[in-house]
C-alpha cells in the first residue's frame, strides 16, 4: 500500500545527536563498536530486560503506544513487536557505548534506546531510507498494561458497556480525509471487546490500495463518550487511529482522527454496514490500449544478471510479475504468501518475478536491500532492481500499463506471455477473512491461467 503522508523528513536539532544516532544504527557503527561481541551481548542484556514492555512513540502531541516482549534466544536478547495476532521477531541486536540499536527486520529503521531508570527505556525510533533521518522520540516501561487508559467520567464508561454489547465483529464503511480536502473510501472492521480488565480491541482498514495492517487496543471511556483507539507499529509505519461514537452508539457510528508517524493525519468517519466494499481491485488500473504484453529489462539484485518476462526460464510457463519494495509492509505481507506459495507449486510451471522499487537511487544499495529481503524471509523467485519508490517511476518502468496506483500491485502473463490481469493492493492477514478471498482468487487465477 501506498500511504499518502509516511514519508516525512526530519531535521536533527543537533549535529552532535545525528552523529551519536547514525553511528550507533548504521552498519559501520557496529562495526566499530568497542565492545566485544560477548560484552556488547551482556550490555544489551542489561537494557533490555526478559518481560513484556509497553513503548510508546511521541508524535503531533499523541502517544502511538505499542507492545513488545523482550526474550534471550541462544543468549542473545530478542525483541518481539506484538500488533493484535502478529509477532514480528527483531534478532539484529547490537550496543556501543550506552546506546543499544534494535535493527527493526527488514526495514531500514531502528529502535536506538538506552536505560532511563529501573525497568524504563527512552531514545528514538530512526528511520534511514528518508532523504534525511526520520526521528520520533521513544519511551518504554516494563511490565503487562493496556495500551490505552480510561480518562473519562462514569457516564463514558456506562455508554462503552453500550456499544460493547452491539457493536462487537462489525464491518463498517469508512471515509478518510485528509488536511487538503482529498477523501478516499475504506472498510473497517472492528472486533470491540469488553469494558472491563480484560478490554481488548483489533480491527484494521481496507482501502483501494492495500490496508492498514494488524491495529490492536481498545476501548476508552472519556468525558466526550467513548472512544475506540487502535494503533500498530511495525517497524515502518506507526498508526493510531482515534475515533468516538455518536450519542447513539448503536448506530455504529464513530469519527476521528488518524495519525502517521511525525507529521501525517487524516480524519475519519465510519458507519456500521455489513455489506461494505470496495471497487473491484483488478479494475483499477490495465494495459494502454493496443498493449498486450510487458516489455522490461532489469538488472537482477544477484550480480551480474538480468531479468526479463522473454527470457527462456519463462517461455512456456504462466508467470506472476510482483511490484513490491522492501520498505513496503504490504509487500512483506503479499510475500509472506507468495515465497512459500512457490516453493511449493514452482513444479506445475509457475515463476514469479519480484520488481523491487527502492527508496535510493543507488542501484548497488538498492540491490543490497532486496538482497537482505529475499534472505530473511526465504525467497525462491528471482527480483530485479527497477525502480524508485513512488507510483510514477514505477509506472514508467512498465510504460504498457495505464498506471501503477499502489505497492504492491501483482500482474499475471499467460503461457504465451500476455498480460490477463493487474491487481492493485493486497488484503493482508489483519483483514482476516478477506485475506482467505485474496489467496483463493490467487489460486484460481493461476490456475486458469495454467489450465488453458
Amino acid at each position: 500500500m501506498t500511504f499518502p503522508f509516511v514519508s516525512g523528513r526530519l531535521l536533527l536539532g543537533s549535529a552532535t545527536l545525528l552523529t551519536t544516532l547514525l553511528s550507533a544504527c548504521n552498519s559501520g557503527g557496529d562495526k566499530n563498536a568497542t565492545a566485544s561481541e560477548g560484552g556488547a551481548t551482556a550490555a544489551a542484556g542489561s537494557v533490555l530486560t526478559a518481560g513484556t514492555w509497553r513503548g510508546v512513540l511521541s508524535a503531533q502531541g499523541q502517544e502511538i503506544p505499542f507492545l513488545f516482549d523482550v526474550a534471550t534466544d541462544g543468549g542473545k536478547p530478542t525483541v518481539t513487536l506484538r500488533n493484535g495476532e502478529e509477532r514480528l521477531k527483531l534478532d539484529e541486536i547490537t550496543t556501543a557505548g550506552d546506546s543499544t540499536t534494535i535493527r527493526l527486520g527488514v526495514f531500514d529503521a531502528a529502535l536506538v534506546v538506552r536505560a532511563d531508570g529501573a525497568d524504563k527505556l527512552k531514545g528514538a525510533w530512526v528511520k534511514y531510507d528518508a532523504k534525511e533521518p526520520y526521528r520520533v522520540a521513544f519511551s518504554a516501561t516494563k511490565g503487562e498494561q493496556p495500551l490505552f487508559t480510561d480518562s473519562g467520567t462514569e457516564q463514558g464508561y456506562k455508554l462503552a458497556t453500550e456499544v460493547k454489547d452491539a457493536m462487537k465483529e462489525l464491518t463498517y464503511s469508512v471515509q478518510f480525509t485528509d488536511d487538503q480536502g482529498e477523501s478516499y473510501p475504506a472498510v473497517g472492521i472492528f472486533n470491540i471487546g469488553t469494558i472491563d480488565s480484560a478490554n481488548k480491541s483489533t480491527g484494521t482498514f481496507l482501502t483501494t490500495t492495500g490496508d492498514y495492517r494488524y491495529l490492536a487496543g481498545n476501548l476508552v471511556a472519556r468525558n466526550d463518550g467513548t472512544h475506540i483507539m487502535l494503533s500498530t507499529f511495525d517497524g515502518s509505519h506507526a498508526f493510531l487511529f482515534d475515533g468516538v461514537t455518536s450519542k447513539n452508539p448503536r448506530l455504529g457510528e464513530f469519527k476521528g482522527h488518524f495519525y502517521s508517524g511525525k507529521s501525517g493525519h487524516e480524519t475519519w468517519t465510519a458507519k456500521g454496514n455489513p455489506n461494505a466494499k470496495l471497487p473491484d481491485a483488478n479494475a483499477l488500473t490495465g494495459l494502454k490500449p493496443g498493449q498486450k504484453r510487458l516489455d522490461f529489462k532489469f538488472p537482477s539484485i544477484m550480480e551480474g544478471g538480468s531479468i526479463s518476462p522473454t527470457d527462456p526460464k519463462y517461455q512456456g510457463k504462466v508467470v506472476v510479475v510482483q511490484v513490491l519494495g522492501s520498505w513496503c509492509p504490504n509487500c512483506m505481507d503479499e510475500t509472506n504468501f507468495l515465497a512459500p506459495w512457490y516453493e511449493q507449486n514452482k513444479q506445475r510451471g509457475v515463476e514469479i518475478i519480484g520488481l523491487g522499487f527502492e527508496r535510493t537511487p543507488d542501484q548497488k544499495l538498492a540491490s543490497q536491500k532486496l538482497l537482505k529481503m529475499k534472505q530473511r524471509m526465504n525467497i525462491g523467485y528471482d527480483i530485479a532492481v527497477a525502480g524508485v519508490a513512488n507510483k510514477d517511476s514505477a509506472s514508467k518502468a512498465l510504460p504498457q500499463l495505464a498506471k501503477v496506483l499502489a505497492f504492491p500491485t501483482t500482474i499475471f502473463l499467460d503461457k504465451k506471455g500476455e498480460v490477463r490481469k493487474v491487481h492493485t493492493g493486497f488484503s493482508g492477514p489483519g483483514t482476516g477473512k478477506y485475506y482467505e478471498q485474496e489467496k483463493a482468487e490467487f489460486e484460481k487465477t493461476v490456475a486458469q491461467l495454467l489450465a488453458e
